[in-house]
């Protein structure tokens, strides 16, 4: 650089100003250059960190106890990928995740354990290994799970929110319930029955973009992909892939975040196909390998994994699985950037 042009980057700077062209072509890249990299929490070598943080901190004094999921390529950031957040949270027999309620949606996937509850605006669910539950924008919600002495058994479970999306727009808001647990104002199963049988009571009239059903129980998603399966639904790249839907708009449960539940039967050799949505995977049964990018990674019950915006990704299948996933895929289609591509 000749000493003209530095002296003129000097005084530009004094005004806060810089030179488009000397950053050009990393602001507007031929094609994306993720930061987060492809990456496995392999969760038989976590789990015992998992236990752990049970008498380290009480799920009352850490407000929610989670062992955040942190990219490689993120370090620090609290992010699996730039716009989401990944988590395994625990709650122990006989605790209480106080209520609380915030801008950031949140989706948990149960991993293990049973009988432990969320609430969400006044009406609970019962938590089983499989289930899809949200949590949307600034709905109150609490968790909790029985005494030992009543069944209660330690439960783990997936967090997903957009909590680096939402950071990014500076749209970050919190507030706590005054008590620890908000009143039960509806039974369990209420939503469900209202709009979970492809009906809904016939004067309601719903504006909001996330679903009235806040939670999916899995025995129904796992029965719908052995049906297809079994009447040859079978896709080269995807297996049987099925996606999560609000029944009154037929849109995603959530504005920003896409959810899946997806069936590899035993031998099955993906295709190969990429995407600017970077997604999030949950094993819920089986094992096999997931290739992204350059990296190979082998995958087992409950293990989670992450194949950044525009990597190959590519799935096999030594046994017969199942995949959950979550990814930005509502947020990438409403600005018109999402991309994809089947090799």
């Amino acid at each position: 650089m000749n000493e003209h042009r530095a002296a003129y980057y000097e005084l530009i700077a004094r005004r806060q100003m810089a030179p488009l062209w000397e950053s050009l072509h990393n602001l507007v890249p031929p094609q994306p250059k993720p930061q987060a990299k492809a990456a496995i929490w392999q969760y038989a070598q976590i789990r015992d960190l998992v236990m752990q943080a049970g008498a380290v901190i009480s799920a009352e004094e850490a407000v929610r106890r989670v062992l955040v999921l942190e990219n490689p390529g993120l370090p620090g950031k609290s992010s699996i990928t730039p716009s989401l957040y990944a988590g395994l949270q625990l709650i122990l027999p006989g605790e209480i995740a106080p209520s609380h309620r915030h801008t950031q949606s949140a989706l948990r996937f149960i991993i293990e354990g049973r009988g432990a509850w969320t609430a969400v605006n006044g009406e609970r669910t019962t938590m089983r290994p499989g289930d899809f539950i949200i949590t949307p924008s600034w709905t109150w919600h609490d968790h909790g799970n029985p005494s030992a002495e009543d069944g209660g058994e330690p439960v783990v479970w997936l967090d997903g929110l957009d909590i680096p999306l939402v950071a990014s727009l500076d749209a970050g808001f919190a507030e706590s319930f005054p008590e620890a647990t908000q009143p039960v104002t509806r039974p369990e199963g209420y939503s469900f029955a209202r709009f979970g049988h492809n009906m809904a009571p016939v004067r309601e009239r719903v504006s909001d973009p996330t679903s009235p059903i806040f939670s999916y129980p899995y025995e129904r998603s796992r029965e719908a992909l052995d049906k297809l399966y079994r009447h040859g639904d079978l896709d080269a790249w995807d297996g049987v892939k099925l996606r999560y839907v609000n029944p009154m708009t037929g849109g995603w449960p959530m504005p920003t975040m896409a959810t899946f539940m997806q069936y590899l039967p035993a031998g099955f050799q993906g295709r190969t196909s990429r995407s600017t949505d970077a997604t999030v995977y949950c094993v819920v049964e089986g094992h096999g390998t997931a290739h992204i990018g350059d990296a190979e990674f082998s995958f087992s019950k409950h293990d989670v994994f992450v194949a950044p915006s525009w990597q190959p990704v590519r799935l096999s299948a030594l046994a017969e699985s199942v995949l959950f996933s979550y990814s930005d895929r509502p947020v990438l289609a409403a600005l018109n950037l999402l991309r994809e591509e089947r090799i």
